[in-house]
């Protein structure tokens, strides 16, 4: 019937396009259509909405091929009859599509055929807000038959119709909620940071977060053995849109691993849907299918459309004509006009601070350490409470055990603490009180205190505020209904920690220092990173401590970085990963720091003589202590002297305040949580200092306790003994009072500043180790983990450049050779073996050497990317901590040639940045440490100045406007900011520090690779740069260098 000759002329096989006009019109079907005609074996006969609504299926064209598919407004299941009727070839079967348009069943589909999905659960309601007793809605999770999914967690509609997703956060970021939608305009998604609770009105799915690192990806399959992926900017970010100077959605194609691959065939069978779109999430080395869409094209690539027509034309002739040979042309019968892409406006050299090496310089990797911003002073509160109220709250969170300790976190459960305290509260403070009485008056002040704490800023947020509750004695008594015995707590440690907010001054430093970083640590111009970044040659990672400033610092750095928009709360969830193993504590090295303490108190106490003994003109930070000012026993007395002074003042301003809440109802209920708290406030509150109150949420009462615990800290008058490990507090105070509450005009804070500075210069360093080898051993113990992942990210790095360079060097060879295949000849499907290799590699590791990193990767595709540089691609990995990692990183860096391993080699930090380290007294707020790595493409691979490193680091906040009263102090101060200083070298400028000098001297204080967790393996990444012949094969597969550069303009 089809192709046979009618006299001399053949027939054309005839395509029929029963879709929408909508549809049929769009540029990526009329590209596509456009080149099937061009073959002249096709018949194109387009149906049209009249035809397609109005008439009769008896009068539909009569086709040999269908192309059809479900949108808005179409009559599915006439199709179907006029298939069943005609019986053509189907492109895309349409019984199938009615799946489509319920999540449930696309989810059952899916896990039938098993395809990985995100783990999820079903609430059916049958009517709106139907109370369903297997639904559990909580703080900070929801509970489906007993699978609890914790915030973040994602809120689908089964209608597969109804675009409107939420994403729920957890209070510790802040909470809220983001709503996903279509795009309108220049927005994909709108943050609502108040809406906590999630919908009732209908049915949903409920699946976890899948931190994706701000990345979405679509596969778009042509049959089976066809599938075209591309990333974009994914809307749970900052919900802006990026559009090209033609008004469409910026996205980039990208490489599928061979496992992907499977999953594209495997979606195209489940579905029944030659032409097929999908999402894919990609977390932690493992993808997942979260939604099906039916139909869909690639818009503007014109290799896509290339390769989309040769796929259906061939689909078609094995259909209708399996007798015709569906080989492609050598040349393709249409003439393309593709775009050329502009210039990048990258540079391809090295560094700015120090200096070019050649012109081939290329810079691979970014690492940097970065402190936290600006915060509120950290505090803590301890008393022992023998109240039954607050013992009975302890036994309600702590499931009724007598022995166990209790951790108040949520909002409900400190609301439930603040109702008990102000039952307890005494209304008024009593007279002058007898010395018997003080006892009492104490602990009247300690709850007084926790009142005020939890009542700061009328709003609750779990990051700032927590109680622990940790009984001390029991008693055995009868039970509360007759029936025997039982223990019960008489008397509890109640311990309150609060303070070490982010303020608006860390947030302000923490964002332009990201944007600082954009502009000037990678080559080139202002747009590079983020031109980069766009274009997937950039790979970014994010890690954080545990504790919440440093979270939202990484936050707003990441927003500065990438030029991000909105809240940060969705930025944090998105793109920031915890790791507070790596990142936090001092457990490790807490022996050797209360050495250290022991023997800089014993320094001070012993005078003068002690501080300068055994010095060295050519290397004075040898000796023990080195730093501390020679008269700092007598600084000591003065010190407290002046803090009495400043708390004196603060009693005063909170005596009003105290009469004041002291009159505050018991029933008043504090508002869950604030957001402008949690994630540090974005102003200054000008109301309130305008009205002469302390900036912030902090009230006097709480200024007020703060002062008298350093002065009571600080020297115990009854043994008349100074405690130096409170001096660092002293000095945190003075600097926070002096940027944020100068306007309080507090005597002799400036003063006090002073001498708190002096001593703090010489006693934070000396906390890290007493001297260089002392610093050294400690530095190991607390950076040992985080120097193990740095000196993975390098290696992960170089490997993978060699691996690029040798492919690329062999493709050269093969080119000479003229073994190039011709443009558009399809390879062999290698679909079936990538699958085979791929499964091997995921049930075991290829070699442990690749396996370190399991992070998320996306990779350009240089075969349908539009870009000069395709195989340029650059390595970013930021890890934000606190103050104890970086002097710990520092001092391994610059005294890691002391070990005795190292007899007789240089430092990596040279004479003069050693110096400078050396009247660095402090690494203040987002002071930070970079490693930048350079590859020389010029001189062979095996050479060890093949890669080289570049060390900088930055002192961190400038405290000159502090200490000054000039014009640029003053605008600061209105700011209440300080800004950062500029990096410093820790090498000569020309000096070369090779990767293979850094590895050897780092090595014996990091974590071994072996050490770290068992990865999980990135199915098909990690085998990307393995060095068997076998791995390069499918590297080689995977991401061929686009060989026709020159012939469509790109270099």
């Amino acid at each position: 019937m089809v192709m046979e000759k009618e006299g001399s002329v053949a027939r054309k096989i005839t395509i029929g396009v029963c879709v929408m006009e909508k549809k049929a019109s769009t540029a990526p079907m009329e590209q596509i259509l456009e080149r099937l005609e061009a073959f002249g074996e096709f018949e194109i006969k387009r149906f049209g909405d009249k035809v397609i609504l109005e008439e009769p299926i008896e009068r539909w064209p009569i086709c040999d091929c269908l192309i059809a598919f479900y949108s808005s407004g179409y009559p599915l299941e006439k199709a179907e009859a006029y298939a069943a009727l005609r019986k053509p070839f189907l492109v895309n079967e349409l019984e199938p599509q009615h799946l489509l348009h319920d999540r449930r069943k696309v989810y059952e589909r899916l896990e039938m055929f098993r395809i990985p999905v995100p783990r999820y659960a079903l609430v059916n309601r049958e009517v709106a807000y139907q109370e369903l007793d297997y639904f559990v809605e909580e703080e900070d999770f929801v509970e489906v038959h007993g699978n609890r999914f914790w915030k973040p967690f994602v809120e689908k509609p089964i209608d597969g119709d109804d675009h409107s997703i939420m994403i729920y956060y957890p209070s510790s970021a802040g909470g809220g909620m983001k709503e996903l939608f279509r795009k309108v305009g220049n927005r994909s998604s709108e943050f609502h940071p108040e809406v906590r609770r999630v919908r009732r009105e209908g049915s949903y799915i409920y699946e976890e977060f899948m931190p994706t690192g701000g990345t979405d990806v679509k596969v778009y399959t042509v049959g089976r053995e066809y599938a075209h992926a591309e990333a974009r900017k994914s809307p749970v970010v900052d919900g802006v849109v990026v559009r090209n100077p033609d008004g469409k959605e910026v996205r980039y194609p990208v490489l599928l691993t061979p496992n992907e691959k499977q999953m594209a065939r495997d979606v195209c069978i489940a579905f029944r849907q030659e032409v097929c779109g999908f999402d894919l999430l990609r977390c932690e080395g493992r993808s997942y299918v979260c939604d099906v869409n039916g139909w869909s094209f690639v818009k503007n690539s014109y290799k896509y459309y290339d390769d989309a027509a040769c796929v259906l034309r061939k689909m078609f002739l094995e259909a209708k004509a399996p007798h015709l040979s569906s080989t492609i042309p050598p040349t393709l019968p249409w003439k393309t006009n593709e775009p050329v892409q502009s210039a990048e406006g990258l540079t391809r050299q090295g560094s700015g601070i120090i200096g070019t090496f050649g012109q081939k310089e290329e810079l691979r990797c970014v690492i940097a350490i970065i402190r936290h911003g600006d915060r509120t002073p950290k505090q803590k509160v301890k008393l022992k409470v023998t109240e039954e109220k607050l013992l009975n709250l302890m036994l309600k969170y702590n499931g009724g055990r007598p022995r166990a300790e209790t951790k108040l976190k949520s909002a409900v459960q400190l609301q439930d603490l603040l109702d008990a305290t102000r039952i307890l509260v005494p209304r008024s403070r009593t007279g002058r009180e007898s010395d018997s009485e003080t006892e009492g008056i104490e602990h009247a002040e300690k709850l007084r205190q926790v009142k005020a704490v939890l009542e700061e800023g009328g709003h609750f947020s779990g990051i700032y505020r927590k109680v622990q509750l940790k009984p001390l004695k029991w008693v055995i008594a009868a039970k509360s209904n007759g029936e025997g015995e039982e223990e019960r707590p008489v008397e509890a440690l109640m311990v309150l920690k609060y303070g070490g907010v982010l303020t608006h001054a860390g947030r302000k430093q923490a964002e332009d220092l990201g944007r600082y970083f954009r502009n000037n640590m990678y080559p080139g111009e202002g747009t590079g990173l983020l031109r980069l970044h766009s274009t997937y040659r950039h790979d970014l990672k994010i890690y954080s401590s545990d504790e919440g400033r440093v979270q939202m610092s990484a936050a707003a750095f990441a927003k500065g970085l990438l030029d991000l928009e909105g809240q940060l709360t969705p930025i944090l969830v998105s793109l920031v990963s915890k790791d507070s193993s790596m990142l936090d504590g001092l457990d490790n090295a807490s022996i050797e720091m209360e050495e250290a303490k022991a023997r800089l108190n014993e320094i001070i106490t012993s005078g003068p003589k002690a501080i300068h003994s055994n010095g060295s003109s050519d290397t004075p930070w040898m000796v023990d202590g080195v730093g501390l000012p020679p008269n700092a026993s007598e600084l000591l007395p003065k010190l407290v002297q002046l803090t009495k002074k400043v708390t004196e003042q603060v009693k005063l301003l909170a005596k009003d305040e105290d009469e004041e809440l002291a009159k505050t109802a018991s029933y008043d209920v504090i508002p869950p949580y604030d957001q402008a708290k949690a994630l540090g406030k974005t102003n200054i509150d000008v109301d309130r200092i305008a009205a002469g109150l302390p900036c912030g949420s902090e009230g006097f009462l709480l200024m007020y306790a703060r002062w008298r615990k350093l002065e009571r800290d600080l020297y115990n008058e009854r043994k008349e003994r100074f405690d130096i490990t409170q001096i660092p507090d002293v000095y945190d105070s003075c600097k926070y009072d002096l940027l944020h509450n100068a306007h309080l005009n507090l005597q002799g804070l400036d003063e006090l500043f002073k001498v708190a500075q002096l001593l703090a210069d010489g006693v934070i360093p000396n906390e890290y180790g007493i001297n260089p080898k002392h610093k050294l051993k400690i530095g190991a113990k607390i950076a040992r983990r985080l120097l193990g992942k740095i000196l993975i990210d390098l290696r992960n790095t170089r490997e993978e450049a060699i691996n690029v360079a040798e492919l690329k060097n062999n493709q050269d060879c093969s080119n000479e050779m003229g073994t190039e295949e011709t443009g558009h000849q399809l390879k062999p499907n290698r679909m079936n073996e990538d699958a085979r290799q791929a499964s091997f590699t995921s049930d075991k590791s290829m070699d442990q050497d690749d396996d370190d990193d399991k992070e998320t990767q996306y990779r350009l595709d240089p075969k349908y990317a539009n870009v000069r540089t395709p195989e340029r691609h650059v390595r970013t990995r930021l890890y934000f901590t606190s103050e104890s990692h970086i002097h710990s990183l520092m001092n391994v860096l610059r005294y890691c040639n002391l070990d005795e391993s190292f007899r007789g080699e240089d430092s990596l930090v040279s004479q003069s940045a050693l110096e400078r380290l050396y009247k660095t007294k402090e690494l203040d707020y987002m002071s930070y440490i970079v490693l930048r790595m350079f590859e020389n493409t010029e001189v062979p691979l095996e050479d060890p100045k093949r890669f080289r490193i570049e060390m900088t680091f930055s002192r961190g906040a400038d405290l000159s406007p502090l200490e000054k009263n000039d014009c640029e102090a003053a605008s600061l101060h209105q700011e209440h900011t300080l800004p950062i200083m500029g990096p410093e070298r820790l090498q000569e400028a020309g000096t070369y520090l090779t990767l293979e000098k850094m590895e050897k001297m780092l090595r014996p204080f990091a974590m071994p690779a072996e050490d770290f967790p068992p990865p999980a393996i990135p199915q098909g990444f990690s085998g990307y740069f393995s060095k068997s012949a076998v791995m390069l094969e499918r590297l080689a597969n995977l991401w061929p260098f686009y060989k026709h550069a020159t012939a469509n303009g790109k270099q």
